[in-house]
């Protein structure tokens, strides 16, 4: 078994896995598995109220888990101008969404990424992943496969090797209906 299809089988089977993103590495799980977000936020030591980043391939797989009608054609435009790539927007979330993955609040964070790992792994999946940064809080994120492994790899079934997109910073969060930056990339 490669190792993207032990990290694939991971994630079908309600694990955490870490994996390359355009910046750090991050950790994430089944979107719409709780007992996995309970998981990954064990791993992470990280409240539920902050909430998750949603990552997927493409626009379509992030349909469901937004509400596309509270925004208007011009903030949507926005949005797509700046995907796939490093930027994550807050948007206002759907029915669909469960506390575990939108904390404390009405909105959920999501990228479309232009990570081909990422991207491979989200068309595989069939859906997007949670997203969060590959670290303790309060550490220094993973920007190495070896940092996962030395860092993180008892607690984790599977790390999908690769690199990361050699950006130096997290990924860019801005509020779609705003536009105002939240947290500079």
């Amino acid at each position: 078994m490669s190792n993207f299809e032990r990290a694939l089988s991971a994630l079908k089977q309600g694990e955490v896995i870490a994996y390359p993103t355009e910046g750090v590495f991050g950790v994430g799980c089944d979107p719409d598995n709780p007992n996995a977000i309970k998981k990954l936020l064990e791993l992470k030591q990280r409240p539920v109220e902050k909430g998750l980043i949603l990552i997927a391939a493409n626009y379509q797989q992030l349909l469901p888990y937004i509400d596309q009608q509270a925004l208007s054609a011009e903030q949507l435009e926005r949005v797509q101008q700046t995907w796939p790539g490093p930027v994550t927007w807050i948007m206002p979330s759907s029915d669909k969404v469960s506390n575990w993955v939108s904390g404390q609040y009405d909105s959920i964070a999501v990228r479309v990424t232009d990570h081909p790992l990422v991207q491979k792994m989200c068309n595989a999946f069939g859906k997007p992943l949670t997203s969060t940064s590959a670290n303790l809080t309060g550490e220094p994120p993973c920007v190495t496969t070896e940092q996962v492994y030395q860092h993180l790899g008892d607690k984790l079934v599977a790390v999908l090797e690769g690199q990361t997109g050699g950006r130096t910073n997290p990924s860019e969060i801005r509020d779609a209906r705003t536009s105002q930056v939240l947290r500079q990339g």
